[in-house]
């Protein structure tokens, strides 16, 4: 969960190597460093803490190198110090590393006449390189001999004082990117964002691969024979208008606000009907459909359960990816999955992924990176386009994870011939609205805003949904915790009574989900055993609903939303918990876009 950069160029490195762990700060904030090699001598500077501390370190006395690496930390193995910090530095060797080592213990009482600097797994690899160098072993046959006592996940970025003018990249279960910029600048990142301005061209280097990048060549290595192999070349976007917050104040609120237009363009891509026409014989026939992603994305797939099952009549299970592997799942030969994650670099959906697939079933991959290792590796790819998203908490990704997953519904309704021709049209014209609703409902912000003070003292909040709304409560309770620390729940409205409803008191807030819909009756019998508890409801409904309400209207506070089909109803409603976390957050004063404890992209189990 960390980000690493490596630059090989003709100038200076030391402020581009900042300005790429910038933008790879997302992946690990606890503390951050830089190592350059100049005159076969390394100089290193590590902060703890954010970026910014490092920055100042290298602004007081720069670095000296046309080459070196970077890192920024998500602490794994050892707190969050300075001398935990990467990179990690040896008498030949000095690296950066993004995964785990598995047995780096058992490899640590192996080297046992060396003292470690740090309480990392990854100080080990460096003793490791060390003491094949020792023996007199090259750098190719080192970085061999070391792989093979590596268990675990690792992407590394090393320099070697007996290869000046070298900069090696291994991946292993972590992504690494090589980019080729001008004048034969070559450079090596966790994500291509960390440097896509810079570069015409990528290369995305396959698990177990290695590479030498030298003298503007890049030669690449498979590390099953140790034999030169030929990666293809993808030209790079600009990206320079995503990593800005623009007018905003934070990247989380201007995401928030891109939404109608990442609907429109994702949308666009799946107006037509077979738009998703890869395997068609297969969705047809299909006997069951696994959903497997972790986090919010987890969420969406929750969300997903409910269409399949009710438009597509097709049984689903979502599981949770840490969790599906290892309760040994029982696979048919004709069902199918799905593993979902906005960077396709998360660890554990894709190690369920490729447990999947060796177990011969047909896998299809929704991201929103159609170059990530998910979408590599699976047998379909469902793309999102939401750009890239720098805050850590998922917004935009989320709402277009559930268009496209709304829009491949109604296509695998379609071949399987359980909705008429006349439903299918009604599903994707109310599709067509989607973009316009999101738009009505940002509305709401000036009036979520004011009601963020409210939670000034407040220590736990609950959610309440029900149907499809169930899964979008999870998600805005996970919205609220994650970045303002308020500990919050989701539940489906009728668990209520079964223990949640303990906790409700005059200083817990309620927020119900409840559009006017044909579970809006029974809705309203959970909101009044939250008001028989003195409980303070939050509830947010539509037109309809609220003139259903009554008098009950009058003991509750009421945010009334667009009127939206029930279709879309999870996704309209995903919107105003979205405003609301984010207003109590920047409330409190907390970080919105790095949250505490928290990285963007979760690349290790």
């Amino acid at each position: 969960m960390c980000g690493i950069v490596g630059i090989n160029g003709s100038t200076d490195v030391c402020f581009d190597l900042l300005a790429g762990l910038k933008r790879l700060e997302y992946r690990g904030y606890d503390s951050a460093g830089i190592a350059t090699l100049c005159n076969k001598a390394f100089f290193r500077k590590r902060a703890e803490g954010k970026l910014i501390n490092l920055e100042r370190k290298v602004k007081e006395r720069p670095l000296p190198g046309t080459i070196g690496i970077g890192h920024t930390r998500w602490a794994t193995h050892g707190e969050p110090t300075a001398n935990n910090a990467h990179p990690h530095q040896g008498k030949h060797v000095a690296l950066v590393h993004n995964g785990i080592i598995e047995n780096h213990e058992a490899l640590r009482e192996s080297l046992n006449q060396v003292v470690f600097q740090s309480e990392t797994d990854s100080e080990v690899i460096v003793h490791l390189l060390d003491a094949y160098l020792d023996r007199g072993y090259d750098s190719i046959a080192a970085i061999r001999a070391t792989l093979q006592q590596l268990r675990g996940s690792y992407a590394l970025a090393i320099l070697f004082k007996n290869a000046p003018d070298t900069l090696v990249g291994v991946c292993s279960g972590s992504p690494l990117v090589i980019g080729y910029g001008k004048e034969g600048r070559l450079f090596l990142a966790s994500d291509i964002f960390a440097f896509a301005n810079y570069c015409e061209s990528v290369t995305y280097l396959e698990d177990g691969d290695w590479a030498e990048l030298e003298n503007s060549a890049v030669t690449i290595y498979s590390h099953k024979n140790a034999c030169p192999v030929v990666r293809s070349r993808t030209p790079v976007a600009d990206v320079a208008h995503q990593t800005t917050k623009g007018a905003y104040r934070h990247f989380m609120l201007k995401e928030i606000m891109e939404q109608p237009q990442v609907l429109k363009d994702t949308l666009a891509k799946y107006t037509s009907l077979c738009s998703f026409t890869a395997q068609a014989d297969l969705w047809k026939n299909v006997s069951g459909l696994s959903i497997v992603a972790c986090g919010t994305s987890f969420y969406a797939g929750c969300v997903a359960r409910y269409w399949f099952e009710k438009i597509a009549r097709l049984m689903v299970a979502v599981d949770i990816a840490s969790e599906y592997r290892y309760r040994h799942p029982a696979l048919s030969s004709d069902s199918c999955a799905l593993f979902i994650s906005q960077s396709g670099e998360t660890a554990d959906t894709l190690a369920a992924a490729r447990f999947t697939k060796k177990e011969g079933i047909y896998c299809a991959g929704l991201v929103n990176v159609a170059e990530s290792s998910l979408a590599r590796g699976v047998d379909q790819i469902l793309q999102t386009y939401a750009g890239l998203e720098i805050g850590v908490a998922s917004t935009k990704t989320f709402t277009a994870q559930l268009a496209v997953l709304a829009s491949f519904v109604v296509e695998v309704a379609s071949l399987r011939e359980v909705i008429s021709m006349e439903e299918q049209a009604s599903l994707r014209k109310d599709l067509h609205m989607l973009p316009h609703l999101i738009e009505e409902t940002l509305e709401m912000q000036e009036s979520l805003q004011k009601l963020a003070p409210r939670f000034e003292r407040v220590k736990a909040v609950l959610y309440l949904g029900r149907g499809a709304l169930y899964p979008v409560a999870l998600e805005g309770a996970l919205k609220l915790k994650e970045i303002s620390y308020i500990h919050a729940e989701g539940y489906a409205a009728g668990e209520l009574k079964h223990g949640p409803i303990a906790l409700v008191d005059n200083k817990i807030p309620v927020i119900v989900l409840a559009p006017h819909d044909a579970l809006f009756e029974k809705i309203l019998s959970n909101v009044q055993e939250v008001l028989a508890r003195k409980g303070q409801v939050i509830f947010f409904t539509d037109s309809d609903g609220a003139s259903a309400l009554g008098t009950l209207a009058e003991r509750i506070r009421v945010y009334v939303l667009p009127k939206a089909p029930s279709f879309l109803a999870p996704i309209v409603y995903t919107i105003p918990l979205q405003l609301l976390a984010y207003y109590v957050a920047t409330f409190k004063g907390t970080d919105v876009d790095q949250p505490r404890n928290l990285a963007k992209s979760v690349t290790v189990e």
